[in-house]
């Protein structure tokens, strides 16, 4: 077990932080050096989609594993993994944009509406845009709690979206394995928010605690 005052120790943070960074510092690293394989653009884009499922993953645990270890100094934590979500998600779009599409926006806006793979990725993106923008005190206090708590359930809509995203983009390999891991691990998640309220409860005890 974490003891609780190493999770407060001044380091914590920053080591979370680089640990964060370490695969997109790894997918730099083999960019530069020509060790992505035969396809790198293939092996970019989706190693930068599987690092933003992880973190997905990652950021909902720290609610059940605050709560069910009795750790809320987890909680300091979520807000960056939420936003390392995000930072993956965005490079995952990018290398979309670049090595798919050549940055070509009207040819991204065709792919996009035509492609139904992408247009659940692209919207589960859209979606995290607002919670990543929320994602600081003074936002919650400018919101109010109620309607940051609100806004922050959209995490039950970007799952789902991520998952099927996943799904299809493994259709064509039938490779699913990966794909039930991933729907079973966040279904979990969910579904202990949904278990855990229903009991009375709400996951957090304050504002920062509810995504």
């Amino acid at each position: 077990m974490v003891p609780a005052r190493a999770l407060l120790h001044p380091a914590a943070k920053p080591l979370v932080f680089v640990l964060s960074l370490l695969p997109f510092a790894w997918l730099f690293y083999a960019a530069f050096t020509d060790n992505l394989g035969a396809n790198p653009a293939e092996s970019l884009i989706r190693s930068t989609g599987d690092w933003t499922l992880r973190f997905l993953c990652i950021t909902l645990a720290v609610t059940p594993l605050r709560v069910l270890a009795n750790l809320p100094t987890l909680q300091r934590f979520r807000r960056m993994l939420g936003l390392f979500t995000f930072f993956y998600a965005v490079l995952h779009l990018l290398g979309y944009a670049v090595f798919d599409q050549g940055l070509d926006v009207a040819e991204i806006a065709k792919d996009i509406a035509k492609r139904p793979f992408i247009l659940v990725g692209f919207s589960a993106l859209v979606l995290l845009v607002p919670l990543a923008a929320t994602s600081f005190n003074r936002a919650v206090k400018a919101m109010g709690v109620k309607r940051w708590q609100a806004l922050h359930k959209a995490v039950y809509v970007i799952a789902p979206l991520a998952i099927l995203h996943f799904f299809w983009m493994r259709a064509g390999k039938n490779d699913f394995a990966e794909v039930a891991l991933y729907a079973a691990i966040l279904g979990v998640l969910l579904g202990w928010r949904v278990w855990h309220k229903r009991r009375g409860a709400a996951p957090g005890r304050t504002a920062t605690a509810s995504r």
